[in-house]
């Protein structure tokens, strides 16, 4: 395994991680070119299994609020679920003046919201139940939320719904022990490019008011970016060989798009064209067998060149286990790792302000490590 610690420089080791030359190809892939209607196929096809094969031997050290509506439409679409570690709520058997002595002694946690991938055509947050306990156990309030998907809505109809659900976080995750001005937003593939864009929104009113935003929370509050396998940077949709077919780049684009060249309109879907304004910290996890490798190396050298803070966990392609959103599968150890490095992230960006400084301090960056 290779990762690199906060604002490194990118480097290579021929055993443990990525080849020196490999991020020049599409190799990763094996695939080009593939149409929306074959990736949502397989994306449908590959549901089912993902659904029990990632939530076997569920975490039983969490409290789970399913399926609740932070639009008030009454759509699975726009469902989500909060997941609460134990020792962060209080205890049914306490008595009202208990509860309340210790709602106001309990400090609340930080808020990680996460977006499913699919190809932003299907999936669902009911396979991400194991992976959302996972990180709710480290010590977060977890927030696993559904929205609208392609071929039916575009990028914009995402972007409204992953708002909607900051929104419902900001009023309503105090009750369930959340801290609404420390929130972590990710997601892997097609949901780590939303909650990307979301946080590239949220930091220049240009891009917020390309896509019809209103967004209600303040930028300092969205403290830090997870990206499982996802893809900020579109330019390489434009290289030979890439994995996807333009169609899924017209298939996002909102009608007002319309009357700009591709590439044109492809830039108001790279979050990786809008990190002059303001960005938070940002956590990565890719491999050489990621089907989005290439963007992903791209999106850390631009994060690292604005001295963004930027961690990585990067694996390289003789760990067969780290194919695409590898992440949310519990039984890898390379996803374990994962697990570990996510956590100790979350408390690192969202710790209070009293903490905050010294976290993100050089002196507390640890020098590039391979294992």
């Amino acid at each position: 395994m290779f990762y690199s610690s906060p604002q490194s420089g990118t480097g290579f080791d021929p055993t443990a991680g990525p080849a020196a030359d490999s991020h020049l190809t599409h190799r990763e892939t094996g695939l080009a070119r593939v149409p929306v209607w074959l990736w949502k196929a397989l994306m449908v096809r590959l549901a089912p299994g993902e659904l029990h094969k990632f939530n076997a031997d569920p975490i039983d050290d969490v409290d789970y609020h399913f399926d609740l509506d932070y639009v008030g439409d009454g759509i699975r679409d726009h469902r989500l679920d909060v997941l609460v570690p134990h020792e962060s709520h209080d205890d049914d058997s306490q008595d009202d003046s208990q509860q309340a002595h210790a709602s106001t002694t309990v400090e609340p946690l930080p808020v990680y919201i996460y977006f499913h991938g699919g190809g932003w055509t299907s999936g669902d947050k009911a396979p991400l139940t194991k992976y959302a306990a996972s990180q709710a156990v480290e010590g977060m309030v977890v927030v696993n939320a559904n929205y609208r998907m392609a071929t039916r809505f575009k990028i914009g109809h995402m972007l409204s719904d992953a708002n909607a659900v900051l929104t419902w976080v900001t009023r309503n995750i105090r009750e369930y022990g959340g801290d609404a001005t420390r929130i972590v937003i990710g997601g892997d593939s097609a949901g780590g490019h939303i909650a990307a864009l979301l946080t590239a929104a949220a930091n220049d009113e240009a891009l917020a008011a390309h896509y019809n935003l209103d967004l209600q929370i303040e930028p300092g509050h969205l403290r830090g970016l997870v990206q499982h396998c996802s893809i900020a940077d579109f330019s390489v949709m434009f290289e030979r060989g890439f994995v996807l077919s333009l169609n899924f780049l017209r298939m996002l684009l909102p009608e007002r798009s319309r009357g700009m060249s591709l590439r044109d309109a492809a830039r108001f879907l790279s979050p990786i064209e809008w990190l002059d304004k303001g960005f938070p910290p940002v956590f990565i996890t890719t491999s050489e067998r990621d089907y989005f490798y290439r963007a992903n190396l791209n999106f850390i050298e631009a994060l690292r060149r604005r001295s963004i803070l930027a961690d990585t966990v990067i694996y390289g392609r003789h760990r067969t286990n780290t194919r695409h959103t590898w992440q949310q599968d519990a039984r890898h150890p390379e996803s374990q790792e994962v697990y570990r490095r996510l956590g100790s992230f979350v408390r690192k960006v969202a710790a209070l302000p009293a903490q905050a400084a010294q976290a993100l301090t050089p002196a507390a960056q640890s020098e590039p490590a391979l294992a």
